[in-house]
């Protein structure tokens, strides 16, 4: 059995998250996310970074939105983001932006190979330090998300459960493979992080490109629903917090909306996880 991160020293709800898998969820991801929760700075830091660059993404996203010539900066977008990532952020949460590539592209890979649509490309973003997020973009990242569903085209309701299911795109998250370097300065939670990136993201995409990508979380239902159908668990789309893709919103409660969506990717993955195991 995986050791949990919880110690005699934390919280009894945090004792209490460490050993609970009603839902399923890696024990890898579970550690990573209380020793996040354990950072000081997250309970100090984060509600004043979320209330000052709340306001701040708000007037860029009005700034971004008025009649002017429209600019990105891809290239220093990803930049910046890496060197502060490997300046400023912690390891836990360096680890799980990491994952939070892998489990998504785990089941973007796992819907393409078990549709009907033949010649639909694989994700293939898969990094494992944080320079290769360099080249596995943010920015990719969502636009992956898009290609995909446009290329898979109408979904065809499933009448039953496939019989037999593709795993060919598949690749197991091992821990062991992703390569963070640990510094002194690394002090940031995942929050605290995010709340600093997302006036960047904003400031630095085109305005329908920034609209988009903060808009894709809601595709978790979509997804959801598509693989209950294939494995014969309907009820997975409970897990996807973002819902209703056809409503797009705008920048507001975005902190808890990225952060559900990664959730639902770690509790997506670890279902198909445990089936691909339980298949072998």
């Amino acid at each position: 059995m995986a050791n949990n991160s919880a110690n005699k020293n934390d919280s009894a709800l945090l004792q209490a998250l460490a050993v609970d898998n009603s839902i399923p969820i890696e024990q890898a991801a579970v550690d990573l996310w209380l020793k996040d929760l354990n950072n000081p700075l997250r309970w100090l830091v984060r509600p004043l970074f979320q209330g000052l660059f709340a306001i701040l993404l708000h007037l860029v996203w009005l700034f971004k939105r008025l009649p002017l010539p429209q600019f990105s900066a891809h290239g220093l977008l990803q930049k910046l983001i890496c060197w502060f990532c490997r300046h400023f952020v912690s390891v836990e949460a360096n680890l799980l932006i990491l994952r939070h590539y892998a489990t998504e592209s785990n089941i973007l890979n796992f819907i393409i190979a078990n549709s009907d649509k033949a010649g639909v490309e694989p994700v293939p973003l898969y990094p494992k330090t944080i320079d290769d997020m360099r080249h596995a973009s943010f920015v990719e990242h969502d636009q992956c998300l898009f290609k995909a569903f446009a290329q898979l085209g109408h979904w065809q309701p499933l009448s039953q459960p496939k019989t037999e299911l593709d795993w060919h795109h598949w690749q197991a998250v091992n821990m062991d493979n992703f390569q963070v370097e640990k510094r002194w300065s690394q002090f940031l939670d995942f929050e605290s992080a995010h709340a600093l990136f997302m006036c960047l993201f904003c400031l630095l995409l085109k305005r329908d490109e920034y609209r988009d990508a903060i808009n894709g979380f809601n595709l978790d239902q979509s997804m959801a629903i598509r693989i209950g159908q294939m494995i014969g668990e309907p009820n997975l789309t409970e897990m996807a917090y973002n819902k209703h893709p056809l409503y797009l919103v705008g920048p507001w409660n975005l902190s808890q909306r990225f952060l559900m969506h990664g959730f639902f990717t770690e509790y997506m993955y670890a279902r198909l996880e445990q089936l691909r195991d339980s298949s072998c």
